[in-house]
């Protein structure tokens, strides 16, 4: 990354390798561009809706029954898009005393788009410590509770929701299958790109473990995360730079490039 000239836009010649799935990445994509750097797309997960299959016949009848909920917490923008689409078909309007939880600011925006609703949402923070802190769910004594997400992830809002004495039901509406990328397209990152940002814990473990070979090159890249957790994680694993957005929609995501860079600039 060379030296910015004042006239030079703050990402101008910087490439970001962006490895969220590939149809959630033209948000972040346009902004880097706008900025001045250039994109490149690396998707580490490919998202499968679970409609018309087994699965989908569960949620399906999960969604139908929306008015034995007390709160939906929608853990990603996938799992408030499709939910969404799924709730938009069997309920012309929501059961009036449902509250809506959205774990961060793009899911939430995603509810409004989808549903016209305004959902609960940290103001702080977009993972699952930040919804458990909620004000909403401190009492949930005898509440149902559907925590709306992909198959499979974290078991940390079950457990504690559970241990606040909640009844909490799973409602799957999709599956995450790993992208493969052969060892000559890993090889070439290092030199493809001046950052990377991962948008999860799972899309950082696959990273880790794709590039286990090329790891002492790659941990060098500046890293852009959008929790605390996830920071931790990351340094853990041996990446040395590593900016904690505070949240994974693109305009956090993109601020936190923005600082690597200008820290980048003036470190020279």
């Amino acid at each position: 990354m060379g030296k910015l000239r004042p006239d030079q836009q703050p990402l101008s010649g910087v490439s970001v390798l962006i490895t969220r799935p590939l149809p959630q990445q033209t948000g972040l994509s346009e902004k880097i561009t706008a900025a001045g750097g250039v994109p490149v797309a690396f998707p580490l997960l490919n998202i499968q809706p679970f409609f018309g299959s087994q699965a989908g016949a569960k949620a399906r009848d999960q969604i139908q029954a929306l008015d034995q909920y007390d709160f939906l917490i929608f853990v990603s923008h996938n799992a408030a898009n499709l939910a969404g689409q799924l709730i938009n078909k069997y309920w012309s309007q929501l059961p009036s005393d449902l509250q809506l939880i959205a774990i961060g600011r793009t899911t939430a925006n995603t509810l409004n788009l989808v549903l016209n609703i305004q959902a609960i949402c940290p103001s702080m923070g977009a993972d699952s410590e930040s919804v458990l802190a909620l004000s909403a769910l401190q009492d949930v004594v005898g509440k149902r509770i559907g925590i709306v997400r992909g198959q499979g992830g974290r078991e940390l809002l079950a457990t504690i929701l559970t241990e606040r004495g909640a009844a909490v039901d799973y409602i799957e509406v999709y599956s995450r299958q790993r992208v493969a990328h052969d060892q000559a397209e890993i090889t070439k990152l290092e030199h493809c790109c001046d950052m990377i940002t991962v948008h999860n814990g799972e899309s950082l473990k696959i990273l880790t473990e794709i590039c286990a070979k090329n790891m002492s090159q790659i941990s060098l890249l500046p890293l852009v995360v959008p929790s605390q957790r996830i920071l931790i994680q990351a340094r853990q694993q041996g990446f040395s730079v590593v900016n904690d957005a505070g949240g994974a929609d693109d305009q956090s995501m993109l601020d936190a490039l923005k600082q690597l860079a200008l820290r980048d600039e003036n470190e020279k």
